[in-house]
């Protein structure tokens, strides 16, 4: 078995799944934070493939059984790692020629990246600034949950090994410059909305 950590908002893997093997993807999310994946596998002959998706409490959060491509969009209750796995069997007294197997893409996204904008904007009629200014708002209240979480999780681990852990400070120092990058783009949006709204 396999074990990737994937880190950022919305990713994307392809890979070659082996006959009678299995291979897992880790990541973690926020409570109540919207999680959503699409998968496609590639036809094998005489191999059946499964999909599953669980939390740390091991908790199936989506299964699928012999399917080719879908899509699952999972919400936790409680901050959480979460597991994606897929595995290949073969039939059984089945002989599986060599160089079988499965080609599998996935493409997992989570929080803003993962919701529907395009479909908020028709449902609530918005403007492009108006959605874009939506978008910023999600994205600002999705980095400050990141960052109490990650204080969170500081002084669980100084409380646990009596040391200051750097990670937490090596992601303040990355994510602060990112906040800060944000909000300049936020104000070249609004000043170019301005200055077109004058030139009309």
């Amino acid at each position: 078995m396999h074990l990737v950590s994937l880190i950022p908002q919305c990713h994307s893997i392809s890979f070659r799944l082996l006959p009678n093997t299995k291979r897992c993807f880790l990541d973690n999310a926020q409570k109540n934070e919207l999680v959503t994946g699409e998968y496609s596998i590639s036809d094998s002959p005489l191999l059946n493939t499964h999909i599953k998706v669980t939390d740390s409490k091991k908790d199936v959060l989506y299964k699928n059984d012999g399917t080719k491509q879908g899509k699952f969009a999972v919400t936790l209750d409680h901050p959480s790692n979460f597991e994606v796995c897929f595995s290949s069997e073969s039939e059984q007294k089945a002989h599986v020629p060599p160089g079988s197997g499965h080609d599998v893409s996935l493409v997992i996204k989570r929080g803003v990246e993962a919701k529907n904008y395009e479909h908020l904007k028709e449902a609530e009629k918005l403007k492009p600034m108006e959605l874009e200014l939506r978008r910023l708002h999600d994205l600002s209240q999705e980095l400050v949950e990141d960052f109490v979480y990650m204080r969170n999780r500081e002084e669980e681990m100084r409380d646990t090994n009596g040391i200051n852990q750097p990670m937490p400070v090596y992601y303040t120092l990355v994510s602060f410059p990112c906040v800060v990058y944000w909000f300049w783009q936020l104000g070249n949006f609004i000043t170019c909305e301005d200055i077109s709204k004058r030139r009309s």
